[in-house]
């Protein structure tokens, strides 16, 4: 991976690192929720929620457009599936070295023989 996507793994872990950030998430994903409507959903301020969505959309993992006096927060499916293709990639480098140290185990003779 290049700077960049090395730059955008880190603030969708970032982003996902929070439960709250997920659940937010979730609801996005499954439709369009004003900020005003999250908010109250959650045992805290309005400003605090107002932060974690930021979070989300500095991370690519949301949008949010104006309408009237409100801001709307959607989903983006296409950059939740490229965080998922990045974690299918990890696992199969850690597949693959897993698999490797299988193989020299299998290979090597047992040094205590």
């Amino acid at each position: 991976m290049n700077e960049t996507d090395e730059d955008r793994a880190d603030a969708w872990f970032h982003a996902l690192a929070d439960r709250t950030r997920r659940d937010i998430l979730r609801r996005v994903l499954a439709g369009e929720h004003s900020v005003s409507t999250l908010a109250r959903s959650y045992d805290m301020s309005f400003a605090a929620v107002q932060k974690h969505v930021a979070v989300l959309e500095r991370a690519g993992l949301l949008t949010k457009r104006r309408q009237g006096r409100e801001a709307l927060a959607s989903g983006d499916v296409e950059a939740v599936r490229s965080v998922g293709a990045m974690l299918t990639e990890l696992e199969a480098l850690w597949r693959g070295r897993i698999a490797r140290m299988d193989e020299l185990f299998a290979t090597d003779p047992d040094p205590q023989q």
